[in-house]
């Protein structure tokens, strides 16, 4: 028997998140409602909801969860503490969660974007950021974070006046600085989905003229040219070390000197461009049956 009862978790409203974009979360709904199953959605902070009564929880699009990480990370502990079925696992979306996961991709050999980290009550001081960091442009953002939340390009001609608003930031949370790479708004960021391990589909996103973020609730676009075959090389090396037994991923990068720069490996609530790419849901649910057990008949 199939799959009977699945939980498609979200957040309580997706906001300006869905802007310029097609609804990603009702065309999964519809897609596996009529495959069969019992689908729902599901507030992932909903103290009422019975998270055992699933046979399997999606997250999908708690695009709320950095603005409240403790909350989130309890509510990791509890799905663990219940045995739920989790996809993507407990484990990985709490290293994911915050960007202290690029140290351990580094170590094992991923070339990701130069980091310098701000610890949280430390004083960032642009002088001797700007000198590590040796670019005229950098960016600062938090270390837990998502669509580009307190997410700040700055020369050095203007640090002095952004100084106080970052260190008024520190106080409350951890942050990183990394050079700003012209690359992201002349070549644009390169995104590739894997369902399961394997490769599905890939997309090119640019930002638009005068900005330099390439979500599409700014304004970005997205463009599909067939990747360059280094690059998807080294997506799937990353996703096969470290998305292991997950449903989704995305790795997020840039190219540099013909080779991928990672810019973020998404395992928590990516968007996923479902309907970019012909066969994608179908690659997408037969991801989902090769990790989902078949539950016995329910009394």
């Amino acid at each position: 028997m199939s799959l009977q009862q699945i939980a498609i978790v979200t957040c309580r409203s997706l906001g300006d998140y869905t802007a310029n974009a097609d609804s990603e979360d009702e065309r999964l709904y519809r897609f596996l409602a009529e495959k069969g199953h019992k689908i729902s959605f599901q507030v992932w902070d909903d103290e009422q909801v019975d998270w055992t009564a699933f046979d399997a929880l999606i997250i999908k699009s708690p695009w709320d969860y950095f603005d409240k990480i403790n909350a989130f990370y309890t509510w990791l502990d509890k799905l663990e503490a219940l045995g739920c079925r989790v996809l993507n696992p407990v484990r990985t979306l709490r290293w994911n969660a915050d960007k202290q996961y690029f140290k351990d991709m580094q170590t094992q050999g991923v070339t990701i974007v130069p980091t310098v980290w701000l610890e949280q009550g430390s004083t960032f001081d642009p002088d001797s950021m700007f000198e590590a960091i040796g670019r005229e442009k950098i960016i600062v953002k938090p270390r837990v974070s998502g669509a580009a939340k307190n997410t700040l390009a700055i020369s050095r001609a203007e640090a002095g006046d952004y100084t106080a608003r970052i260190n008024t930031l520190l106080q409350d949370e951890p942050f990183l600085a990394q050079p700003f790479l012209e690359e992201i708004k002349t070549q644009g960021e390169w995104s590739f989905i894997f369902f399961n391990g394997r490769y599905s589909h890939s997309v090119l996103k640019k930002a638009r003229p005068g900005d330099f973020r390439v979500q599409h609730f700014f304004g970005g676009s997205v463009h599909t040219p067939t990747p360059p075959a280094g690059m998807l090389q080294t997506a799937s090396e990353i996703v096969g070390k470290f998305a292991q037994g997950c449903l989704y991923a995305r790795v997020d990068g840039v190219e540099l000197n013909g080779e991928l720069v990672l810019m973020e490996l998404e395992l928590i609530e990516p968007f996923l461009f479902l309907s970019t790419s012909e066969g994608a849901l179908e690659r997408y649910y037969q991801a989902l049956l090769d990790l989902t057990p078949q539950p016995a008949a329910r009394a």
